[in-house]
């Protein structure tokens, strides 16, 4: 589902990435660590059309990105990718039922049909009581299960995550990987995950690490 050949990456003289090759299948969850500094943010934010790469291909469902201009690019990022980061980054005067609607009214769905399906997203992962709370007023970890359902209300092909669970303790962390295991196994949802957590890492179905700018596999 995701083919990316020869990726480089340098910011001045620094080069990051040497030649990444990576191929993800549809319902594979895919963790990549590796030290500080090592590329792994940089190597997800080009998988997720944050950043340009500067050499290489990166493929999604047999689309090549490069091809796209920026407005079809954001289009397509909008409707194929959902992210989650560290910090939850929801909007804080917004409830939690209005912030996993922010990407489907961007798509142009009908207030109604987001709503509809926002709630539907949020009961699945037990937030059914949270619907018009605001994001000071939920724990780290429902913050963060609410960004999730925020990542999926579009359907997107791959959900990215960066350090998702870098601002969680140890019990909301576990939760939050089996979160991510149930939905792969309700929705066949695809998810590349950045992390140091090597002992969560291996949960995964793979598990790559970025070294010296290329990655290996474990």
């Amino acid at each position: 589902m995701i083919l990316a050949q020869n990726i480089t990456k340098s910011f001045g003289l620094l080069q990051v990435l040497k030649g990444i090759d990576l191929d993800i299948q549809k319902g594979e969850i895919v963790t990549i660590a590796g030290a500080s500094g090592a590329g792994k943010t940089t190597l997800l934010q080009i998988l997720g059309t944050l950043q340009r790469q500067d050499s290489g291909t990166v493929e999604i469902n047999g689309i090549d990105i490069n091809k796209l201009s920026d407005r079809q690019l954001s289009k397509f990022r909008n409707r194929h990718i959902g992210f989650v980061f560290q910090f939850h980054h929801l909007l804080p005067e917004f409830t939690a039922i209005e912030n996993v609607c922010i990407p489907a009214f961007l798509a142009g769905i009908s207030k109604n049909s987001a709503m509809e399906k926002a709630g539907s997203i949020l009961n699945m992962l037990n937030l059914n009581q949270k619907f018009n709370s605001k994001p000071n007023e939920l724990s780290g970890g429902e913050n963060q299960r609410v960004a999730i359902a925020r990542a999926l209300i579009n359907d997107p092909s791959v959900i990215l995550a960066d350090e998702p669970s870098g601002n969680l303790d140890s019990k909301n962390t576990l939760e939050l990987y089996e979160l991510i295991a149930s939905l792969r196994e309700k929705l066949n949802q695809t998810f590349i995950i950045v992390t140091h957590n090597l002992k969560l890492a291996q949960m995964s179905d793979r598990m790559l690490t970025i070294q010296d700018g290329k990655i290996s596999q474990d």
